[in-house]
């Protein structure tokens, strides 16, 4: 069949929570991440090589990410409150 992996659920361990996939069968990538402590990770790339761009906390804030995978750093921090702070 033509099959394809759109959600996996991981009960426990660093990646516990809901995983979103995009792509055609045998090049499903991972796009969202619904942690179970609140915290949604957005990733974008190839199967195998997403990176992380964007996460928003369980308090509404949004952090963004820069780098490629694994090598991923906070470039910019959106409070809910209008505060942003940016980061080298």
């Amino acid at each position: 069949g033509a099959e394809r992996m759109v959600r996996a659920e991981r009960p426990n361990g660093a990646e516990a929570g809901v995983m979103h996939f995009e792509g055609e069968r045998g090049a499903e990538r991972r796009v969202r991440l619904e942690r179970s402590d609140g915290t949604t990770n957005y990733y974008e790339g190839d199967k195998g090589a997403e990176r992380l761009v964007s996460a928003q906390d369980n308090d509404g804030d949004f952090l963004h990410y820069e780098g490629g995978k694994g090598d991923e750093r906070l470039v910019r921090l959106q409070r809910t409150d209008g505060h942003v702070q940016y980061y080298e």
